[in-house]
């Protein structure tokens, strides 16, 4: 029966850690309406602790694990432009790739540093997501020029 459940050489606490990193970013994006919600997240954070994970069981004298993270970063990179538009000339989504670039970052952390630095660093990203928004809403020369909010810019003008 344990072979059934057996992921070797993965962990399945490295799986969970993955998930729940997504999870935790996931549902701040979702609960906003921004791309990249919970499932996108997971999805991010699980296939970048898998890609180095292989890559790390894999290295010999002669290979380079780290070149996998490098790849990952650029492959992210296409991701994360792929949420970004310009709209009435302005760049919208750039947060969003910013979170994508991030969620890739705590896969490699989960494979490297270890779960619980994953997690508390997910948590981190959401008071940054979250709290910029309280310290914007307490101080009106934060959202002046392109950081006006977004409903200035999608009213019909005069």
């Amino acid at each position: 029966m344990g072979l059934i459940f057996s992921i070797e050489p993965f962990s399945w606490g490295s799986i969970g850690a993955s998930i729940l990193c997504g999870v935790i970013v996931g549902i701040e994006r979702q609960v906003r309406g921004k791309p990249a919600g919970i499932r996108t997240s997971s999805l991010i954070v699980l296939g970048t602790y898998l890609f180095v994970a292989i890559a790390s069981l894999s290295a010999t004298q002669s290979t380079d694990p780290s070149r996998i993270i490098g790849q990952v970063v650029t492959g992210i990179g296409f991701l994360g432009a792929g949420v970004m538009l310009a709209k009435k000339g302005m760049v919208i989504g750039v947060t969003s790739a910013a979170v994508i670039w991030a969620l890739a970052a705590l896969g490699v952390c989960i494979a490297i540093a270890g779960e619980l630095v994953a997690i508390k660093l997910a948590i981190v990203i959401v008071l940054i997501l979250h709290g910029v928004d309280v310290v914007e809403l307490n101080f009106e020369s934060l959202t002046k020029g392109i950081h006006a909010k977004y409903t200035n810019w999608r009213q019909p003008r005069p």
